[in-house]
């Protein structure tokens, strides 16, 4: 029986649209289409899966408006993490799909990103502290990246070796960023990309202390709106065909700044660190459970699933 993580076991039984998402159009034309996915909702497929996507459900409603061929549907140009709410695009034809990858750090003028993060620990008996941290209001974070054996980003400290007793492979990689909103215990971010990594936003944040809430990965102390709370706020770019500078926008809920201004200084306890939870909370190991948010992240082989989950931008550069 697969692993579920504890965070999905929660939505599955608690979300009152799980596996049902609905995306919304905000813009489409014969080349490209751009949509607001939700979270919850993953970007496309991975190999062997029949589960609904972003991409499965634009092509439900082009076949709907009698526009799908073989030639005239959804292709993959870039993708958000299922958890990561925002606007995202998608190609309607091959030929547009090559020119948007070949282009798209061109073309692109801005993706902001909006995300809430705990504030660095304080001390041993607290989790937030908002001026407790090395992070100015506004700069860049340039650490250098590498997967781990589960195939989530981190930024590996001097010293970490992978599970052949290695320094772990990293890539460049350049996040800028600004404190919109500091509060008691979590921090708002605004943030935009200068590479495109694999969960570069979260592990950036996490290496200097600022783990995303709903973080179930980097082992967040907090999951108040049971997500991860990362959202892609803002998408503008050039049109590759008309020239037509074009910009979409959908802010994140505003609870999230009402959460920071209140401050959250006595948590309820996250359902992946609940301990003696036999319901999708633990993992079973041989004869034993063990607590997901302690495990070791160097000793688990890449799957199928973990492998389509690429940059698809990388990806189309490198078959220039």
């Amino acid at each position: 029986m697969a692993y579920i993580k504890a965070s999905t076991q929660y939505k599955r039984e608690h979300k009152a649209d799980y596996g049902r998402e609905k995306i919304e159009i905000l813009y489409q034309d014969q080349w490209l289409c751009v949509i607001y996915k939700p979270t919850g909702l993953l970007s496309v497929p991975y190999p062997g899966s029949k589960v609904r996507t972003a991409q499965s459900v634009l092509e439900e409603v082009l076949r709907k408006q009698g526009t799908v061929n073989n030639k005239h549907k959804p292709y993959v140009v870039h993708r958000l993490d299922r958890d990561t709410s925002g606007v995202m695009m998608f190609a309607l034809t091959e030929a547009a799909q090559r020119k948007i990858m070949d282009n798209w750090h061109k073309m692109v003028t801005e993706r902001l990103y909006h995300a809430l993060a705990e504030n660095p620990k304080k001390n041993n008996s607290g989790f937030g502290d908002s001026k407790n941290d090395d992070l100015q209001t506004e700069g860049w974070i340039t650490d250098a990246l590498a997967q781990n054996a589960h195939n989530v980003g981190f930024v590996p400290q001097k010293g970490d070796l992978d599970k052949n007793g290695k320094p772990f492979n990293t890539v460049p990689a350049r996040t800028h960023y600004k404190k919109i909103l500091c509060g008691p215990t979590h921090t708002l971010f605004e943030l935009s990309l200068d590479t495109g990594k694999k969960n570069q936003i979260r592990a950036h944040l996490a290496a200097h202390g600022f783990t995303l809430a709903g973080d179930e990965e980097h082992r967040a102390k907090t999951d108040a709106f049971h997500r991860l709370c990362l959202h892609a706020r803002t998408l503008e770019f050039d049109h590759p065909f008309t020239g037509e500078h074009l910009k979409f926008e959908v802010a994140e809920p505003e609870e999230w700044a009402e959460y920071v201004k209140k401050g959250d200084v006595k948590p309820e306890t996250p359902v992946w660190m609940v301990k003696n939870n036999l319901d999708g909370e633990k993992r079973r190991t041989k004869n034993h459970y063990e607590d997901y948010s302690s495990r070791d992240f160097s000793q688990k082989r890449l799957s199928a699933k973990d492998k389509a989950h690429m940059n698809y931008i990388e990806s189309g550069k490198k078959h220039r």
